[in-house]
């Protein structure tokens, strides 16, 4: 599992819509579809705003020890 897959995880664990998730980070529905179905890159400040937006760390969706 990769750090998208653990976003998405976050996201529906949550009971979270894309919607909510896009907002965190100024991306519309769309926009933030298009980031978790791979067809859209997620930068490093929108990764950065999501994990304080999860309150966990960069290192533990990186599998960084």
């Amino acid at each position: 599992m990769d750090y998208l897959d653990k976003l998405i995880a976050l996201r529906i664990d949550n009971d979270l819509t894309q919607s909510t998730v896009g907002k965190a980070i100024n991306k519309s529905q769309q926009g933030y579809d298009h980031i978790e179905k791979r067809r859209a890159k997620l930068t490093i400040e929108d990764f950065k705003k999501l994990c304080e937006f999860y309150k966990v760390s960069a290192d533990e969706l990186l599998e960084i020890k």
